[in-house]
């Protein structure tokens, strides 16, 4: 995972690792029972059962990249936890990844923390809250409307219904003669 990671901090770039299949040999995992610094070696080739995790470039703190794995040995034991130190291929292993710029680390706050106090819930813009009451207040719409999230309308469609022509257009239909 080595080459994730130089990938990661070479390109400015967030990588999140969402799947992955293949053989690995010798890895040195920490799994989550374990008590603290526990770490546990596994010698010999292991299935991957499920691969996941996460990279981010500096400066984000060292907790908020990892990576999480789960693995088959020859026994039919399973184990997993999270990978320390170098994860090698021991045939071929494929990786599904997601890159993603501009990425950053924010610590959501803590239930103790209040939030900032503001007279109106978060990304809700007065004009477009105001429009939709004065037009449901005209009987317009039968649902109170959501304001739009990042200026993208809640609905495309009049009333929240297909056109009826629509259902017409999956339809089957019969093989032309020629």
């Amino acid at each position: 995972m080595d080459a994730v990671t130089t990938f990661a901090r070479r390109r400015q770039r967030g990588v999140a690792i969402l799947s992955g299949s293949g053989i690995v040999a010798n890895v040195t995992l920490r799994q989550p029972a374990a008590p603290p610094g526990a770490v546990v070696s596994l010698h010999g080739r292991f299935e991957i059962l499920s691969l996941s995790g996460a990279f981010l470039p500096a400066p984000s703190p060292p907790g908020a990249t990892g990576l999480t794995i789960y693995l088959a040995g020859g026994q039919g034991q399973v184990v997993g936890g999270t990978v320390l130190g170098e994860l090698v291929a021991s045939g071929p292993v494929i990786v599904i990844a997601a890159t993603f710029s501009n990425a950053t680390y924010e610590r959501l706050p803590l239930e103790e923390e209040e939030p900032p106090a503001t007279d109106e819930p978060l990304g809700f813009d007065a004009g477009v809250g105001a429009a939709a009451m004065q037009q449901n207040a005209e009987g317009g719409e039968q649902f109170p409307t959501m304001p739009p999230l990042y200026n993208v309308p809640p609905n495309l469609m009049p009333n929240g219904q297909l056109p009826h022509d629509v259902f017409g257009a999956w339809a089957p239909r019969p093989p032309t003669n020629y």
